[in-house]
């Protein structure tokens, strides 16, 4: 058997992954990305005002479960001490005048997942009777080991469990805003449970370490993913080709013809890591995959949008992260403490939402207001910024079908998020799907050789 040569479409998160790991099995790959930079969602950005700045593309929050990220970061070189900020569980929720209406923190001595239930009779803004009915759900769901047999949306799980409309809205929605970016009301029980299920085990912990953790970047993420990624799989003979958006996609029967505006090069297997939104133009000519093409034209997508508003750099929150209570922003982070970007602060709104009805000048106004009513001390903000990733997310609705990495067309293969059925939408579930990929191709090449 000749020795294959691969195609990644897409430099994103599980593009890339699946490079890293190809070129450690000596393949040689070829990456195709359409824009003029690597990383997908997980980027930074220039923006021009008052002086050119570098933001992310949308505030990330990666999670102490995500063990195939770190533990790709760590095979090519990069020390989570120095990229991650790792803060144990905690969500804040901020009223008016920084009244804290909500609080919960993991406790750090105790082994999971009695630290979240110890954290969750201790909490501070429910009454006994909600953190009573809330470490019941805990005991249930932990006891059914996260699985529920019929899939439904989250919401109507709560409600069912006696989980009142306070309680849900305090403690549910935001971890489900964070984990699933899809609105509680039609987001699923189960890829909910499943994301409980990573984060309250002790599977792979170390010491000090606990798979809820909090990990907050540091840098910006293109130094985190796409340029020490980049680093690694050039090293290893990789060749990325950047503004190469591929036309076209032919099989035959020796592997794949891919078409790009410089024209047509062959090769024998082919991972398409795009987004699902992108992926009907490449597959409409593989009969064989018509029923991929029903799945992913079912989807609905989900928005991200990032306000970015600057003040003056000795402007400081009292907390790194905290959530806000009753505002169009969800969460507010302090990057001058996260990254010393002094004084500017990103604040996150996930799923849709009204806030989609506003300009983006509106949308900073009124989360400016926002801020000044839950941080009275705030000055004036010198800019703002607003990056609105509108298909941010697929939906994670209710048995939602997603299709496999391993296609029926042969020496085909899908990777992203929206194939690993197990997450939601993230970076981990990016990664984890470009691995299997890629480690699907080595031991096929492995069987027939």
């Amino acid at each position: 058997m000749n020795k294959p040569h691969i195609a990644i479409i897409g430099g994103g998160c599980a593009g890339l992954s699946a490079a890293a790991t190809l070129v450690d099995h000596g393949f040689p790959v070829t990456i195709f990305e359409s824009s003029s930079q690597l990383g997908g969602r997980a980027r930074s950005v220039q923006i021009k005002n008052n002086g050119i700045h570098l933001l992310d593309n949308g505030q990330h929050i990666l999670l102490g479960a995500y063990s195939a990220t770190l533990a790709l970061l760590h095979k090519i070189g990069l020390d989570e001490k120095q990229v991650f900020l790792r803060l144990p569980l905690q969500i804040s929720m901020r009223g008016c005048d920084e009244n804290i209406v909500f609080s919960l923190k993991s406790v750090s001595y105790l082994p999971a997942p009695f630290d979240m239930l110890f954290a969750l009779l201790r909490c501070k803004g429910l009454s006994l009777v909600e953190r009573i009915a809330a470490i019941k759900l805990m005991a249930k769901v932990k006891n059914s080991h996260y699985q529920i047999d019929d899939d439904c949306p989250l919401e109507y799980f709560l409600i069912k469990h006696q989980q009142t409309k306070h309680l849900i809205t305090m403690l549910w929605e935001p971890l489900c805003l964070a984990a699933l970016n899809t609105p509680i009301a039609m987001a699923s029980t189960s890829i909910f449970l499943n994301a409980l299920n990573d984060s309250f085990s002790k599977k792979g912990c170390s010491k000090g370490k606990k798979n809820s953790d909090f990990l907050l970047p540091k840098l910006d993420l293109s130094k985190i993913i796409a340029q020490p990624l980049t680093k690694y799989i050039t090293a290893r003979g990789a060749e990325i080709k950047l503004n190469r958006q591929v036309l076209s996609l032919i099989p035959n029967a020796d592997g794949f013809n891919l078409e790009t505006r410089d024209g047509q090069s062959f090769f024998s297997h082919v991972i398409i890591a795009t987004p699902a939104t992108s992926l009907d133009k490449l597959i409409s000519s593989c009969q064989k995959l018509k029923t991929v093409l029903t799945q992913i034209q079912n989807y609905s997508y989900q928005p991200i949008y990032t306000v970015y508003l600057q003040y003056p750099v000795t402007t400081q929150l009292p907390d790194v992260m905290a959530g806000l209570s009753n505002t169009l922003g969800q969460w507010v982070f302090d990057k001058g403490q996260l990254c010393k970007q002094n004084g500017l602060i990103a604040v996150v709104i996930s799923g849709s939402g009204r806030h989609q009805a506003l300009t983006h000048e509106q949308l900073a106004l009124q989360v400016a207001e926002e801020l000044q009513q839950v941080f009275p001390d705030m000055p004036k903000s010198l800019w703002c910024k607003v990056i609105a990733e509108k298909r941010a997310t697929f939906s994670c609705t209710p048995n939602l079908a997603r299709p496999n990495n391993k296609t029926l067309q042969q020496n085909l293969y899908l990777a992203g998020d929206y194939t690993y059925a197990y997450y939601p939408a993230t970076i981990e579930g990016a990664i984890r799907s470009g691995i299997n990929c890629a480690n699907l191709i080595a031991d096929s090449y492995r069987l027939a050789s």
